[in-house]
């Protein structure tokens, strides 16, 4: 009887295993990465110059972008940058480090013209839910929106 529990167990824990990971969104799953970044405003597939896959999204009229990264032959990519930067919002030093030392998840710095840019990182190499998928654009959303109003972004 406890050998065939056993068994019983062993194969019940294999069965969820293999389906957790046949649900796994990976950078191969553009489809479904398009499809999550969707549900948080507009949101398109284009082509970074490189090949690779990358999403321009809208949050609240605000634009950014998905870049898929460490990609193999524009397909099967390891990770996601979330980024956006604005043109011609120029914050002080102070105020990029203000938003470093108060938040978690992203980084913000100023780019080569001065610019205000803000940045988020997704590892997909094991593949993650979809669940854990939307809580990270639910999480960029925030970041996006409270980022737009920390550098006085009006839209």
């Amino acid at each position: 009887m406890k050998f065939t529990s056993m068994i019983a167990g062993t194969a019940l824990g294999l069965a969820l295993t293999v389906s957790a990971q046949a649900q796994a969104v990976t950078g191969a799953n553009t489809d479904e990465i398009l499809s999550i970044a969707k549900n948080y405003g507009d949101a398109s597939m284009t082509k970074q110059s490189n090949g690779d896959p990358q999403i321009t999204g809208e949050i609240n009229g605000v634009a950014y972008q998905v870049y898929f990264r460490n990609c193999t032959n524009n397909k099967n990519c390891e990770d996601l940058n979330f980024y956006l930067g604005f043109l011609d919002i120029k914050p002080t030093l102070e105020q990029i480090n203000d938003w470093n030392f108060n938040k978690r998840f992203s980084r913000a710095y100023l780019d080569q013209d001065k610019d205000a840019c803000v940045e988020m990182d997704l590892d997909l190499v094991q593949g993650v839910s979809a669940k854990y998928l939307d809580s990270q654009f639910s999480l960029w959303k925030m970041v996006v929106e409270q980022f737009a109003d920390h550098v006085g972004y009006k839209s």
